[in-house]
Protein backbone atom coordinates (compact mmCIF):
# COMPACT_ATOMS: atom_id res chain seq x y z
CA UNK A 1 0.00 0.00 0.00
CA UNK A 2 2.88 2.37 0.70
CA UNK A 3 4.32 1.87 -2.78
CA UNK A 4 0.91 2.50 -4.37
CA UNK A 5 0.50 5.72 -2.33
CA UNK A 6 3.99 6.95 -3.24
CA UNK A 7 3.49 6.46 -6.99
CA UNK A 8 0.96 9.32 -7.54
CA UNK A 9 3.07 11.54 -5.32
CA UNK A 10 6.13 10.94 -7.50
CA UNK A 11 4.11 11.71 -10.61
CA UNK A 12 3.00 15.05 -9.11
CA UNK A 13 6.60 15.92 -8.17
CA UNK A 14 7.75 15.05 -11.69
CA UNK A 15 5.03 17.23 -13.23
CA UNK A 16 5.98 20.16 -10.99
CA UNK A 17 9.63 19.76 -11.98
CA UNK A 18 8.75 19.76 -15.68
CA UNK A 19 6.63 22.85 -15.24
CA UNK A 20 9.45 24.67 -13.47
CA UNK A 21 11.93 23.72 -16.19
CA UNK A 22 9.51 24.90 -18.88
CA UNK A 23 8.92 28.21 -17.09
CA UNK A 24 12.65 28.87 -16.62
CA UNK A 25 13.38 28.01 -20.27
CA UNK A 26 10.59 30.27 -21.49
CA UNK A 27 11.73 33.19 -19.34
CA UNK A 28 15.30 32.74 -20.55
CA UNK A 29 14.11 32.71 -24.16
CA UNK A 30 12.23 35.97 -23.73
CA UNK A 31 14.68 37.67 -21.40
CA UNK A 32 15.69 41.16 -22.57
CA UNK A 33 19.08 41.33 -24.16
CA UNK A 34 19.41 37.68 -25.16
CA UNK A 35 17.85 35.20 -27.56
CA UNK A 36 18.31 31.44 -27.28
CA UNK A 37 17.94 28.54 -29.60
CA UNK A 38 14.62 27.61 -27.99
CA UNK A 39 12.73 29.62 -30.61
CA UNK A 40 15.01 28.70 -33.49
CA UNK A 41 17.01 31.93 -33.16
CA UNK A 42 20.74 32.32 -32.95
CA UNK A 43 22.19 33.68 -29.74
CA UNK A 44 22.46 37.47 -29.89
CA UNK A 45 22.88 40.35 -27.48
CA UNK A 46 20.75 43.43 -27.87
CA UNK A 47 23.61 45.29 -26.24
CA UNK A 48 25.32 44.97 -29.62
CA UNK A 49 23.03 47.69 -30.98
CA UNK A 50 25.10 50.66 -32.20
CA UNK A 51 25.55 53.40 -29.62
CA UNK A 52 26.65 56.99 -30.04
CA UNK A 53 27.61 59.83 -27.70
CA UNK A 54 25.21 62.75 -28.07
CA UNK A 55 25.29 66.28 -26.66
CA UNK A 56 21.86 67.73 -25.91
CA UNK A 57 20.12 70.45 -23.93
CA UNK A 58 21.04 74.03 -23.08
CA UNK A 59 23.52 72.81 -20.46
CA UNK A 60 25.18 70.62 -23.10
CA UNK A 61 24.60 67.32 -21.33
CA UNK A 62 26.38 64.23 -22.62
CA UNK A 63 24.70 60.86 -23.00
CA UNK A 64 25.07 57.47 -24.62
CA UNK A 65 22.17 56.62 -26.93
CA UNK A 66 21.32 53.45 -28.80
CA UNK A 67 20.48 53.54 -32.50
CA UNK A 68 18.73 51.14 -34.80
CA UNK A 69 21.13 48.97 -36.84
CA UNK A 70 19.72 50.23 -40.13
CA UNK A 71 20.24 53.89 -39.12
CA UNK A 72 23.65 55.35 -39.82
CA UNK A 73 24.60 58.46 -37.90
CA UNK A 74 27.96 60.16 -37.99
CA UNK A 75 29.78 62.77 -36.01
CA UNK A 76 28.17 66.18 -36.34
CA UNK A 77 24.77 64.86 -37.37
CA UNK A 78 21.70 66.36 -35.71
CA UNK A 79 19.37 63.77 -34.18
CA UNK A 80 16.12 63.63 -32.23
CA UNK A 81 16.63 61.66 -29.01
CA UNK A 82 14.51 60.58 -26.08
CA UNK A 83 15.90 61.31 -22.62
CA UNK A 84 14.50 61.29 -19.12
CA UNK A 85 13.37 64.89 -19.74
CA UNK A 86 11.46 64.07 -22.92
CA UNK A 87 12.12 64.38 -26.65
CA UNK A 88 15.16 66.57 -27.29
CA UNK A 89 17.37 67.85 -30.07
CA UNK A 90 20.97 66.63 -29.96
CA UNK A 91 24.22 66.45 -31.89
CA UNK A 92 26.28 63.28 -32.38
CA UNK A 93 29.84 63.64 -31.07
CA UNK A 94 31.28 60.19 -31.70
CA UNK A 95 30.62 56.48 -31.71
CA UNK A 96 30.37 55.03 -28.21
CA UNK A 97 33.25 52.74 -27.23
CA UNK A 98 34.62 51.42 -23.94
CA UNK A 99 37.29 54.08 -24.27
CA UNK A 100 34.75 56.91 -24.42
CA UNK A 101 32.92 55.51 -21.39
CA UNK A 102 36.21 55.34 -19.49
CA UNK A 103 37.12 58.88 -20.52
CA UNK A 104 33.76 60.29 -19.45
CA UNK A 105 34.13 58.49 -16.14
CA UNK A 106 30.61 57.17 -15.75
CA UNK A 107 27.89 55.14 -17.41
CA UNK A 108 25.97 57.49 -19.69
CA UNK A 109 23.25 55.26 -21.11
CA UNK A 110 20.47 57.79 -21.29
CA UNK A 111 18.07 56.73 -24.03
CA UNK A 112 17.81 56.11 -27.73
CA UNK A 113 17.99 57.95 -30.98
CA UNK A 114 14.52 58.31 -32.47
CA UNK A 115 15.25 59.69 -35.93
CA UNK A 116 17.05 62.21 -38.04
CA UNK A 117 15.39 65.65 -37.93
CA UNK A 118 12.99 66.36 -40.76
CA UNK A 119 12.06 69.72 -42.27
CA UNK A 120 9.06 69.81 -39.94
CA UNK A 121 11.38 69.23 -36.95
CA UNK A 122 13.60 72.13 -38.04
CA UNK A 123 10.61 74.43 -38.28
CA UNK A 124 9.47 73.27 -34.85
CA UNK A 125 12.89 74.01 -33.43
CA UNK A 126 12.74 77.56 -34.74
CA UNK A 127 9.30 77.96 -33.14
CA UNK A 128 10.64 76.62 -29.84
CA UNK A 129 13.46 79.18 -29.87
CA UNK A 130 10.95 81.98 -30.46
CA UNK A 131 8.72 80.74 -27.65
CA UNK A 132 11.69 80.63 -25.29
CA UNK A 133 12.16 84.37 -25.75
CA UNK A 134 8.53 85.01 -24.88
CA UNK A 135 8.77 82.68 -21.87
CA UNK A 136 11.85 84.57 -20.65
CA UNK A 137 10.11 87.94 -20.85
CA UNK A 138 6.97 86.64 -19.12
CA UNK A 139 8.88 84.84 -16.34
CA UNK A 140 11.16 87.81 -15.70
CA UNK A 141 8.12 90.10 -15.34
CA UNK A 142 6.54 87.73 -12.79
CA UNK A 143 9.77 87.65 -10.78
CA UNK A 144 10.03 91.45 -10.81
CA UNK A 145 6.40 91.90 -9.78
CA UNK A 146 7.00 89.70 -6.74
CA UNK A 147 10.33 91.39 -5.87
CA UNK A 148 11.97 87.98 -5.59
CA UNK A 149 15.69 87.93 -4.74
CA UNK A 150 16.75 85.97 -7.80
CA UNK A 151 18.11 86.64 -11.27
CA UNK A 152 16.68 84.79 -14.24
CA UNK A 153 19.53 83.67 -16.52
CA UNK A 154 17.92 81.63 -19.27
CA UNK A 155 14.80 79.68 -20.21
CA UNK A 156 14.89 76.34 -22.02
CA UNK A 157 11.92 74.51 -23.47
CA UNK A 158 12.48 70.84 -24.22
CA UNK A 159 12.07 70.20 -27.95
CA UNK A 160 9.07 67.94 -27.41
CA UNK A 161 7.37 70.57 -25.24
CA UNK A 162 7.20 68.30 -22.17
CA UNK A 163 8.71 70.88 -19.81
CA UNK A 164 10.17 74.36 -19.45
CA UNK A 165 13.38 74.78 -17.45
CA UNK A 166 14.20 78.12 -15.81
CA UNK A 167 17.85 78.72 -14.85
CA UNK A 168 18.40 81.33 -12.17
CA UNK A 169 20.96 82.80 -9.77
CA UNK A 170 20.24 83.42 -6.11
CA UNK A 171 22.44 84.04 -3.10
CA UNK A 172 19.90 82.64 -0.67
CA UNK A 173 17.19 80.04 -0.72
CA UNK A 174 14.11 81.26 -2.63
CA UNK A 175 10.54 80.06 -2.14
CA UNK A 176 9.23 79.95 -5.70
CA UNK A 177 6.28 77.57 -5.26
CA UNK A 178 3.70 80.24 -6.02
CA UNK A 179 5.76 81.40 -9.00
CA UNK A 180 5.91 77.86 -10.40
CA UNK A 181 2.13 77.44 -10.11
CA UNK A 182 1.48 80.70 -11.95
CA UNK A 183 4.06 79.88 -14.63
CA UNK A 184 2.45 76.47 -15.16
CA UNK A 185 -0.96 78.10 -15.63
CA UNK A 186 0.42 80.78 -17.92
CA UNK A 187 2.57 78.55 -20.13
CA UNK A 188 0.50 75.35 -19.82
CA UNK A 189 3.58 73.18 -19.29
CA UNK A 190 5.58 71.51 -16.55
CA UNK A 191 7.95 74.02 -14.91
CA UNK A 192 11.38 73.09 -13.57
CA UNK A 193 13.58 75.53 -11.62
CA UNK A 194 17.36 75.09 -11.75
CA UNK A 195 19.64 77.14 -9.51
CA UNK A 196 23.16 77.61 -10.85
CA UNK A 197 26.46 79.27 -10.04
CA UNK A 198 28.37 81.95 -11.88
CA UNK A 199 30.35 79.36 -13.83
CA UNK A 200 27.16 77.75 -15.04
CA UNK A 201 25.93 81.17 -16.14
CA UNK A 202 29.02 81.59 -18.31
CA UNK A 203 28.43 78.07 -19.61
CA UNK A 204 25.05 79.20 -20.88
CA UNK A 205 25.78 82.70 -22.12
CA UNK A 206 29.53 83.09 -22.79
CA UNK A 207 30.90 82.80 -26.30
CA UNK A 208 34.68 83.35 -26.67
CA UNK A 209 37.55 83.54 -24.21
CA UNK A 210 40.70 85.68 -24.16
CA UNK A 211 42.48 83.07 -26.27
CA UNK A 212 40.10 83.74 -29.17
CA UNK A 213 38.49 80.31 -29.00
CA UNK A 214 35.05 79.31 -27.65
CA UNK A 215 35.06 79.03 -23.88
CA UNK A 216 35.91 75.57 -22.58
CA UNK A 217 32.82 75.30 -20.36
CA UNK A 218 30.63 75.73 -23.44
CA UNK A 219 32.43 73.22 -25.63
CA UNK A 220 34.18 70.17 -24.19
CA UNK A 221 34.05 70.44 -20.39
CA UNK A 222 31.39 68.26 -18.80
CA UNK A 223 32.58 69.05 -15.26
CA UNK A 224 34.27 72.19 -13.99
CA UNK A 225 37.00 71.24 -11.47
CA UNK A 226 38.14 73.71 -8.79
CA UNK A 227 41.04 76.03 -9.66
CA UNK A 228 43.28 77.72 -7.08
CA UNK A 229 45.83 80.55 -7.13
CA UNK A 230 48.51 77.98 -6.29
CA UNK A 231 48.15 76.56 -9.80
CA UNK A 232 48.79 79.97 -11.34
CA UNK A 233 51.86 80.56 -9.16
CA UNK A 234 53.37 77.18 -9.97
CA UNK A 235 52.98 77.80 -13.70
CA UNK A 236 54.53 81.29 -13.29
CA UNK A 237 51.43 82.90 -14.75
CA UNK A 238 50.69 86.53 -14.12
CA UNK A 239 48.86 87.12 -10.86
CA UNK A 240 46.79 89.96 -12.30
CA UNK A 241 43.18 88.88 -11.64
CA UNK A 242 42.01 90.58 -14.83
CA UNK A 243 44.30 88.37 -16.92
CA UNK A 244 43.82 84.99 -15.25
CA UNK A 245 40.05 85.25 -14.75
CA UNK A 246 37.56 83.85 -17.24
CA UNK A 247 34.21 85.13 -18.44
CA UNK A 248 32.63 83.99 -15.20
CA UNK A 249 34.95 86.17 -13.10
CA UNK A 250 36.63 83.12 -11.56
CA UNK A 251 40.08 81.68 -12.28
CA UNK A 252 40.31 80.19 -15.77
CA UNK A 253 39.66 76.47 -16.02
CA UNK A 254 42.64 76.08 -18.37
CA UNK A 255 45.00 76.74 -15.44
CA UNK A 256 44.28 73.20 -14.34
CA UNK A 257 44.97 71.46 -17.63
CA UNK A 258 48.76 71.24 -17.23
CA UNK A 259 48.91 71.55 -13.46
CA UNK A 260 49.51 67.83 -12.88
CA UNK A 261 52.53 67.92 -15.22
CA UNK A 262 53.91 71.02 -13.52
CA UNK A 263 53.41 69.46 -10.09
CA UNK A 264 55.11 66.21 -11.09
CA UNK A 265 58.13 68.00 -12.60
CA UNK A 266 58.36 70.35 -9.62
CA UNK A 267 58.48 67.36 -7.29
CA UNK A 268 61.05 65.37 -9.30
CA UNK A 269 63.52 68.17 -10.13
CA UNK A 270 66.01 69.50 -7.54
CA UNK A 271 64.41 72.41 -5.72
CA UNK A 272 65.65 76.00 -5.68
CA UNK A 273 68.71 76.39 -3.42
CA UNK A 274 69.94 72.84 -3.94
CA UNK A 275 73.68 72.35 -4.51
CA UNK A 276 74.30 70.07 -7.49
CA UNK A 277 77.24 68.72 -9.44
CA UNK A 278 76.94 68.81 -13.22
CA UNK A 279 79.29 68.10 -16.10
CA UNK A 280 80.47 71.70 -15.90
CA UNK A 281 81.15 71.73 -12.16
CA UNK A 282 79.40 72.45 -8.88
CA UNK A 283 76.70 75.05 -8.55
CA UNK A 284 73.47 76.10 -6.91
CA UNK A 285 70.00 75.88 -8.43
CA UNK A 286 68.45 79.31 -8.94
CA UNK A 287 65.19 78.38 -10.69
CA UNK A 288 63.32 75.58 -12.43
CA UNK A 289 61.97 75.43 -15.96
CA UNK A 290 59.28 72.86 -15.30
CA UNK A 291 57.92 72.11 -18.77
CA UNK A 292 61.34 71.66 -20.37
CA UNK A 293 62.72 69.99 -17.20
CA UNK A 294 65.72 72.31 -17.05
CA UNK A 295 67.49 74.11 -14.20
CA UNK A 296 69.15 77.50 -14.05
CA UNK A 297 72.41 76.78 -12.18
CA UNK A 298 74.84 79.37 -10.78
CA UNK A 299 78.40 77.97 -10.78
CA UNK A 300 81.25 78.90 -8.48
CA UNK A 301 82.94 81.00 -11.17
CA UNK A 302 79.86 83.23 -11.46
CA UNK A 303 78.38 81.68 -14.62
CA UNK A 304 74.65 81.08 -14.86
CA UNK A 305 73.82 78.24 -17.23
CA UNK A 306 70.51 76.66 -18.17
CA UNK A 307 71.27 72.99 -17.53
CA UNK A 308 69.45 69.93 -18.76
CA UNK A 309 68.19 67.45 -16.18
CA UNK A 310 70.34 64.68 -17.69
CA UNK A 311 73.52 66.75 -17.14
CA UNK A 312 73.13 66.64 -13.35
CA UNK A 313 75.59 64.12 -11.91
CA UNK A 314 74.63 64.23 -8.25
CA UNK A 315 72.93 66.32 -5.60
CA UNK A 316 75.29 67.54 -2.87
CA UNK A 317 72.82 69.21 -0.53
CA UNK A 318 69.11 69.91 -0.71
CA UNK A 319 67.55 73.32 -0.68
CA UNK A 320 65.92 74.92 2.31
CA UNK A 321 62.47 73.91 1.07
CA UNK A 322 63.38 70.23 1.21
CA UNK A 323 64.75 70.38 4.73
CA UNK A 324 62.34 69.45 7.42
CA UNK A 325 61.95 72.20 9.93
CA UNK A 326 62.31 71.16 13.52
CA UNK A 327 59.19 71.91 15.52
CA UNK A 328 59.65 74.60 18.12
CA UNK A 329 59.50 73.47 21.72
CA UNK A 330 56.27 74.54 23.31
CA UNK A 331 56.66 76.60 26.47
CA UNK A 332 55.87 74.90 29.70
CA UNK A 333 52.30 75.68 30.60
CA UNK A 334 52.88 75.06 34.31
CA UNK A 335 56.38 76.25 35.17
CA UNK A 336 57.65 75.25 38.57
CA UNK A 337 58.09 78.05 41.03
CA UNK A 338 61.57 78.53 42.36
CA UNK A 339 61.90 78.76 46.05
Amino acid sequence: MQKVDEFPRKIDDFAITLRLLYTCRRRAAHAPGKYTEGNGMTEKQTDDAPRVVVRYGAMRHLGEFTTRPRDTVRRGDDVIVRTDRGVEWGTVLSQSTPRTSEFLGQSLRVGRVLRRPSDEDRRSRTEVEEREKDFFVGAEKMITDRSMQMKLVDVEQVFGGERIVLYYLAEQRVDFRELVRELAREFNARIEMRQMGVRDEARLLADYGDCGKPVCCNTHLSEMPPVSMKMAKLQKATLDPAKISGRCGRLKCCLRYEYDTYEENHRELPSVGTTVVTKEGQGRVLSQELLSRQLLVSYEDGRRVLTQENDIVTVVSKGNRDRKRKPKAEPDQNPQETL
